[in-house]
């Protein structure tokens, strides 16, 4: 615990304070939604429903958007991808790509959906639109970068 307590301070750091300054927004990776999937793959659930709702909030929290959305989206896509993830093979350097590219879309998908439903300016709309593609791709590409670490593939042991 002591270890994915540092690693999400860590992503904290990176994602709210040093990818804002040298990246553009559609390009800065979302390094807590990857984080999220790992523990939605790897943990039990009673661990990582709290934790991923945490993640969700911290990430709204620094972000400046609606309080609640992120932790609210967050939950949701670790609800489904738990409940596949018991027939899917987690030590997968590709599963954990595509799963994150699907928590991506995932995510993109209900956020727009209650932006739309809760805002009165049509403009979210296509300014989320078109940083779909650029999000999908880094997000990915951060991904690969996870599954490089020593000990990826190696199931956690959860006492």
């Amino acid at each position: 615990m002591l270890l994915l307590s540092g690693l999400i301070l860590a992503a904290l750091v990176l994602q709210a304070a040093v990818f804002p300054v040298f990246f553009r927004p559609p390009f800065k990776p979302d390094l807590l939604l990857v984080i999220m999937v790992f523990m939605a793959l790897r943990f039990p659930f009673e661990i990582g429903a709290p934790l991923s709702w945490l993640l969700g909030l911290f990430d709204d929290v620094f972000s400046g958007l609606y309080l609640g959305l992120d932790a609210f989206t967050f939950l949701i896509v670790f609800l489904l991808i738990r409940s596949v993830s018991d027939r899917l093979y987690a030590d997968s350097a590709i599963l954990f790509v595509l799963t994150v590219a699907g928590a991506t879309l995932g995510g993109f998908t209900l956020n727009l959906l209650l932006l739309i439903m809760m805002t009165s300016s049509p403009e979210i709309a296509y300014s989320m639109i078109s940083d779909i593609i650029p999000r999908l791709l880094v997000n990915s590409f951060a991904a690969s970068l996870v599954t490089l670490f020593p000990g990826f593939d190696c199931q956690l042991e959860t006492a």
